[in-house]
C-alpha cells in the first residue's frame, strides 16, 4: 500500500478490485430450423400416342377491295307516289250561266269520291228576270272498265250521290222560289273520256229523288204576289253533267298510243 506512496495501490483500488469484486451472468440462445425429409418420388415417363391426322386444303381468303377515299356511293332514290286528283267544271251550266266548280280525288281500288258547287245570283226587278240558284252535291263513284285499268279516273263510272239547293227563277212571267233547302238522292252513270294530256271530258246522267217545298208568285204592279205554296217530289234525272276535266297529281296524265308523252 506505501510502495511508491500508495500510487500502484490507488491505480488497483480504481480499476482492477471493482472487477474483482463484481459478478456479472448472460445466457446465448441459438436456434436451428429443422429440414423435413424429402422423399424421392419416382419418374413416369410422359406417354404421347399417335393421333391419325387430316390435311386440311388452304381456304382462299376473301378480298374486299378498297374503296377509295375520293369515291361516292349515290343513296337509293326513292320515287314519289303517284297521286290523282281532278278540278272540273260542268260545261252545261256554265252555258246557263251557273258558275260552278268540282273537286275529285282517287281513293285507291277503282274508287273516288267528287263534291260539286254551283252559285248564280243573277237578277233584273227593272225586266222581271231572276236567276238565282246555289247548292251542291256529293258523290261516291266505282270505275270499272279498260281504260279504268289503264289510269285511274278515266272510263267508265258509276255512283250514288246526294244533293241539296236553293233557287229562285222567273223570267218576266210566272216566278218559283225555293228558299229552305230542296235536297235529292240518286244513282248515276258516266264516261270519262281522255282528252289531252291532262284534260278529259266527263258525260255523266243521274236519275233520282229531288224533295223540296216551294212558292209559285207573279210580278203585278212592281210586286210579287205569292199565289201558292207546294211541295215537289220529284223521281227522274236530278243530275246531267258535260264537265271538262283537268288532271292533276303525279304520273295523273293520259298517254298517247304507243307511249307516253
Amino acid at each position: 500500500m506505501k510502495l511508491h506512496g500508495g500510487v500502484p495501490w490507488k491505480y488497483m483500488y480504481t480499476h482492477i478490485f471493482p472487477e474483482l469484486r463484481g459478478a456479472s451472468t448472460g445466457a446465448r440462445i441459438e436456434y436451428y430450423k429443422e429440414e423435413p425429409d424429402t422423399v424421392a418420388l419416382p419418374f413416369i415417363p410422359e406417354v404421347i400416342e399417335a393421333v391419325d391426322t387430316v390435311a386440311v386444303p388452304d381456304m382462299p381468303v376473301p378480298v374486299v377491295p378498297a374503296i377509295p377515299v375520293d369515291t361516292v356511293i349515290p343513296l337509293p332514290v326513292q320515287e314519289r307516289k303517284p297521286f290523282y286528283m281532278a278540278v272540273k267544271t260542268n260545261m252545261l251550266y256554265d252555258a246557263f250561266l251557273v258558275p260552278n266548280i268540282g273537286v275529285e280525288f282517287y281513293l285507291g281500288d277503282y274508287w273516288s269520291v267528287g263534291a260539286n258547287w254551283m252559285y248564280a245570283w243573277w237578277h233584273s226587278n227593272r225586266h222581271h228576270n231572276y236567276w238565282r240558284t246555289y247548292g251542291g252535291d256529293l258523290e261516291v263513284r266505282r270505275w270499272f272498265g279498260s281504260k279504268a285499268d289503264e289510269k285511274p279516273l278515266t272510263g267508265h263510272h258509276v255512283g250514288v250521290y246526294g244533293q241539296m239547293l236553293t233557287y229562285d227563277f222567273e223570267l218576266g212571267g210566272r216566278g218559283y222560289l225555293g228558299d229552305r233547302w230542296s235536297w235529292g238522292v240518286g244513282v248515276s252513270y258516266g264516261y270519262s273520256l281522255p282528252v289531252a294530256k291532262r284534260l278529259n271530258i266527263d258525260f255523266t246522267i243521274g236519275i233520282g229523288y229531288l224533295r223540296g217545298e216551294y212558292k209559285e208568285y207573279k210580278p203585278i204592279d212592281g210586286c210579287y204576289v205569292w199565289q201558292a205554296t207546294k211541295m215537289r217530289n220529284w223521281i227522274g234525272p236530278t243530275k246531267a253533267e258535260i264537265s271538262l276535266v283537268w288532271l292533276i297529281g303525279h304520273k295523273n296524265c293520259n298517254e298517247k298510243k304507243g307511249g307516253s308523252r
